[in-house]
């Protein structure tokens, strides 16, 4: 009796729990799905800002960084400050903003630049005029700082719309173009534009002429560019236009007219304005004849000294609370003084709320809350969703200034309104837990916004403070810090993950409609477009072969290509392509290929280099080969400490000054050295590319850099060589040149070519320099791993001089394993053939296997997968085309 008692007991107990489990992950449940309701509703609604790379200006409370030029500090100067200086100490008065008096008509074609070869071709026509007119659509309402929408640009015979939005991480490449000195750039009113053109592009414009500089000289009645194109050219515009949403693709036919009509006209109103400035120059007493133009020039390119700066407040939204407060309760006195204090604490609150929801989603303050609402909300203090509603919209309504387009509430209230009700219920403490809350909310570990590149540096720059960190143990929180760590890796997942699909799951069916493989797209058309099959489904796109394949997939005994491929990660399952699982992969591959080159006595990469020009350095260890470790420095270390000096060489303290010379001094063989030594160290072991990149980025060309690189092609010739190798093979020694231009490195190849006769060293490859010195001038010797010599026999009368030597591939960075990679390949098929070729292959598929261990392989993918294939009369692989197309180009 008392057993069945216990049973009994036991059996309710179990019940209980088993009905608390049940209602507590149904609770769990509902609140995820509410959680989901509540999206920010950037989810559903991109912008087209989101399409930007990289943006110059974010909506954080870090201050703005202007260009940096090579011989200036940018960061309390004007970039273009002596440039502008010396236009406004001899402006260029040269004035032929239009050929004849003939008032211009808009041209009936125009051409919309909207990819960047059209920008290229359109910089290279630029740069070639003396003048061009340009003015700026801006959008503002939907963005927190505001973009540049269009631009638009005329010259005497062309009218050009620039497409800023799709092109915005590419018009540095008009920046040459403004900040030429012999190319005037007329604006009107360009106190802004030349401030957005910061913002946006770091583009700066120097030698303007505004129009309406020269209308204040003038004295006209006015000076908008609506009066100057009614009175000089009897245009009218709608100005209207100008508050249009310039962000909408394709652009309606009113607006692209309004664009134009801006800066078509523009080069003839400029005409007229000089004309007449020049006029009152001979009605005038003044002595300088040119005083009046001079005026116009010197107001004109004093604009240009403007530098963008971004608004920071101590805290967020302090001054718009400040404005609202003194306006609304100037003059109020019925008030309590309860009332006003308890209407100045709900004002601060809304205003900052409102700057932080502003910055985190890119909108206006006013496209957020309008001013208007703020002081209603203030005033009334609603409770319910219903009321606050009704007191948004009746504000709005009551409000002349607002678009009608608008939504009221805004989508930023409907779809963070349960924060929005804490903050008027008084449930947050203070402005500074207003921000942390928000941030947390928007952009935290679990947040409800998306992230992007304007408001990620507000998550990371948002500076936390002592009560805020005590709020946030308080409340069970992670830290900002700790939030901003999870930020930065969703970001950066988000930035550098696969954007399109890899398996496009496309089918190929044999003549038969046998399933023969999927594939890509490219693949399906490749044999659509030369009529070798026949399209049989649209969507998943399917072809049908017109011809007998060479195989089928049951010759090889596996179902791998006869099944869909899921693109996700073979690791994890989450999303192509996963950068956790490809850093273990690349860590491990990079282990491996560690133990390869000690396998098989190939390094990694050239450890330590010193320049042998000097007649000591060439003479004593570079002839003998003795152990050159000591003499040597790496690549990285020599151009790390040339930068080092040649930027803040002035401005480092001494000792650290002294110990970066050092640096750069052994590599010259310790002589002392000079600011164009420093400039050519920075040049070695770049390739082609690299060179190419640090040219565009420091805004010159290093073969003209001071101190005379690169010699007259006359003065070229063999000897002006660079000794590289990698490999311990001493008899192969690959030739680099760090400062010849590729022209100049084509000549010096075919200089020596036409010296010395040389066979090709694999079938099939273009006959190749052997590396000749013989004034051992400009010559490098690279040590490897070990520290041994590996230039030796390259001169100094050595018998293997004569022999062929392979030619150092530009397009190989010399730090990297490219060239490794290659030199494994080589001595695996000269060792061991395509089998050995093959077994290398499941090797390294051995090593991604350990390293991942991937739980979402493809049914049928092996390691020991043979991979050989027979190809078909119409393969591109085929061997007899192979040999063919190899035949044709030697």
């Amino acid at each position: 009796m008392e057993s069945n008692r216990k049973l009994k007991m036991a059996i309710a107990f179990a019940s209980v729990a088993a009905l608390s489990v049940f209602f507590s992950l149904h609770y769990r449940r509902r609140r995820k799905q509410r959680s989901r309701r509540c999206a920010c509703y950037l989810r559903a609604d991109s912008k087209p800002q989101d399409s930007f790379r990289r943006v110059l200006a974010d909506n954080s409370y870090s201050p703005f960084k202007h260009l940096k030029l090579e011989d200036g500090d940018s960061s309390y100067s004007h970039p273009y400050e002596a440039e502008i200086t010396a236009l406004l100490d001899c402006p260029q008065l040269e004035f032929t903003f239009y050929p004849d008096e003939k008032i211009p008509t808009t041209r009936d074609t125009y051409t919309w630049v909207e990819t960047e070869q059209q920008l290229n071709e359109l910089a290279d026509i630029l740069i070639k005029e003396r003048v061009f007119a340009v003015d700026t659509e801006q959008h503002s309402l939907r963005s927190f700082l505001g973009f540049t929408a269009l631009m638009q640009i005329s010259t005497q015979d062309e009218d050009y719309l620039i497409d800023t939005i799709k092109l915005h991480d590419a018009m540095g490449i008009l920046r040459p173009v403004f900040s030429e000195t012999s190319i005037c750039k007329v604006f009107h009113g360009a106190d802004n534009d030349v401030l957005w053109l910061q913002r946006d592009f770091h583009i700066y414009v120097v030698n303007l002429f505004d129009t309406a500089k020269a209308c204040d000289i003038l004295s006209k009645p006015q000076r908008s560019l609506a009066y100057l194109l009614e009175t000089y050219c009897g245009i009218t515009t709608n100005k209207l236009l100008q508050r249009e949403d310039w962000r909408q693709r394709p652009l309606p036919q009113d607006m692209v007219q309004y664009a134009r009509t801006d800066a078509c006209y523009l080069l003839y109103v400029a005409r007229c304005l000089v004309g007449e400035l020049k006029q009152k120059e001979n009605e005038s007493c003044f002595d300088d004849e040119l005083h009046f133009v001079l005026e116009a020039c010197r107001r004109s390119n004093m604009i240009c000294f403007q530098r963008y700066m971004k608004d920071i407040e101590a805290a967020p939204g302090e001054s718009a609370a400040s404005s609202i407060i003194s306006r609304h309760l100037n003059g109020q006195g019925g008030e309590s003084d309860d009332f006003k204090a308890q209407f100045q604490d709900m004002v601060r609150r809304l205003c900052s709320w409102r700057e932080l929801m502003a910055r985190v989603h890119d909108e206006s303050l006013r496209f957020v809350l309008s001013d208007q609402a703020i002081v209603a909300l203030a005033s009334k203090v609603p409770t319910t969703t219903t009321d606050i509603f009704d007191t948004i919209r009746q504000a709005d309504f009551n409000t002349d200034s607002l678009s009608s387009s608008m939504p009221s509430p805004s989508p930023v209230v409907y779809s963070h309104m349960d924060g929005f009700c804490d903050l008027l219920q008084e449930r947050i403490d203070n402005c500074n837990e207003i921000s942390l809350v928000v941030l947390q909310k928007c952009l935290g570990q679990d947040g409800t916004c998306p992230l992007s590149v304007f408001n990620y540096s507000v998550l990371v720059n948002f500076t936390m403070r002592s009560t805020n960190k005590v709020v946030s143990r308080q409340n069970g929180t992670k830290s900002l810090k700790q939030v901003s760590r999870k930020a930065s890796r969703e970001l950066f997942v988000k930035k550098f993950s696969c954007k399109s699909p890899v398996y496009h799951n496309c089918r190929i069916y044999a003549n038969d409609g046998r399933l023969l493989c999927y594939c890509d797209r490219r693949k399906l058309e490749w044999y659509l477009h030369r009529g070798l099959a026949k399209l049989v489904e649209d969507d998943p796109p399917a072809v049908m072969l017109l011809f007998e394949p060479k195989g089928r997939p049951e010759d090889e005994d596996n179902e791998f290509y006869i099944q869909r491929k899921k693109n996700i990660c073979v690791g994890c399952g989450e999303v192509l392509l996963c950068v956790d699982c490809h850093e273990v992969a690349h860590a491990a591959a990079e282990k491996y290929k560690g133990k390869i080159a000690e396998e098989f006595g190939i390094p990694l990469f050239v450890r330590n280099i010193v320049d042998l020009r000097d007649d000591h350095v060439a003479s004593e260890p570079c002839a003998m080969g003795i152990n050159f470790e000591q003499a040597g420095i790496s690549p990285l270390e020599l151009r790390t400490a040339a930068m080092a000096l040649i930027r803040h060489g002035q401005r480092m303290p001494q000792k650290r000054r002294e110990e970066l010379t050092q640096i750069v001094m052994r590599f010259y063989g310790g002589r002392d050295i000079s600011n164009a030594d420093l400039e050519r160290a920075l040049l070695v072991g770049m390739s082609s590319h690299e060179r190419r990149r640090l040219e565009k980025k420091r805004g010159l060309s290093l073969k003209h850099s001071n101190g005379g690189i690169i010699p007259d092609k006359r003065q070229i010739g063999s000897t002006k060589k660079m000794m590289i190798s990698s490999t311990v093979n001493r008899s192969k020694v690959e030739t680099v040149d760090v400062s010849f231009s590729e022209e100049e490195q084509q000549y010096v190849n075919e200089e020596i070519t036409d010296q010395v006769e040389t066979e090709p060293i694999n079938p099939g490859m273009e006959p190749e320099a052997p590396a000749h010195d013989n004034n051992n001038e400009n010559t490098i010797c690279y040590t490897s791993q070990n520290g041994n010599l590996q230039n030796e026999g390259l001169d100094l009368g050595d018998s293997r001089n004569d022999e062929t030597q392979p030619t150092h591939n530009p397009k190989l960075s010399l730090l990297g394993h490219g060239p490794h990679g290659k030199q494994v390949v080589d001595h695996i098929l000269k060792e061991y053939g395509e089998d050995g070729i093959g077994v290398f292959c499941q090797r390294w598929r051995q090593v991604f296997v350990e390293a991942i261990n991937p739980r979402f392989l493809p049914a049928g993918w092996d390691i020991k997968h043979s991979g050989r294939r027979d190809f078909g009369e119409f393969s591109v692989y085929n061997p007899i085309k192979k040999a063919l197309a190899e035949a044709a180009k030697s």
